[in-house]
């Protein structure tokens, strides 16, 4: 992968849904803050990348400590966030130069492969943007009006992360309004007018939102 290629790694879970009062991107999982697992994966699939997390003001000198405590040394910048998802990345969008790929990352899934992070940049070098997804394995009702029925499963897939992008269609897309449906990257770049290019995801590749999430991840480092 170019040299010129960056990662902003968004971190502003506030672990409330953890029932824990430690932001969940700093717990503990398999002995190191969950963060670290994130950047760790991008640096194992190219060193050479440039690192942005985006932490909430109040948490980014406690990062510095927890950097500081466990010896944690890849090279990184760190930026505020923003009040929402979507001025987070802008502003990690600010400290990206010249045409590169960006991938845009919840610093909540600490188990993205290599495999994937390379793939979805390889992909999105060629096509201009790549999105990880998985079919929707479970049954769907679509709830309407106060009644439900059944729905195609076949239809939809679910969304993950890291979603890659050419920089200069990410950073045009992000100088336009903020949408209330603006639930990720994908939908801002699509929203400007971009086809999106869905890849196959990992089932590993979890996001972790509940305790549940936590003991799964522990449980997926194990195997190995």
């Amino acid at each position: 992968m170019s040299s010129s290629n960056y990662v902003i790694i968004v971190a502003g879970g506030s672990g409330s849904r953890m029932n824990s009062e430690t932001p969940k991107q700093f717990l503990l999982l398999a002995g190191k803050p969950l963060l670290m697992h994130a950047l760790g994966k991008f640096y194992e699939a190219d060193a050479s990348l440039k690192i942005i997390v985006v932490l909430p003001a109040k948490e980014i000198e406690e990062w510095k400590s927890l950097c500081e405590k466990y010896s944690f040394r890849i090279a990184h910048q760190v930026t505020a966030g923003g009040e929402t998802r979507y001025m987070s990345v802008k502003n990690g969008l600010a400290l990206v130069g010249g045409k590169s790929v960006v991938a845009i990352h919840d610093g909540a899934r600490p188990l993205a492969s290599v495999a994937l992070i390379r793939k979805c940049f390889s992909v999105a070098a060629q096509k201009g943007n790549a999105v990880p997804c998985l079919p929707v394995r479970e049954s769907m009702r679509k709830i309407s009006e106060g009644k439900n029925e059944l729905a195609d499963r076949s239809g939809f897939v679910t969304i993950q992360t890291p979603q890659c992008f050419a920089s200069d269609i990410l950073k045009k897309a992000y100088e336009g309004a903020f949408k209330s449906f603006f639930t990720d990257d994908a939908s801002v770049v699509e929203a400007a007018g971009e086809a999106i290019n869905l890849v196959e995801g990992e089932q590993e590749n979890i996001k972790v939102t509940f305790p549940i999430d936590l003991g799964i991840a522990e449980a997926i480092i194990r195997k190995g």
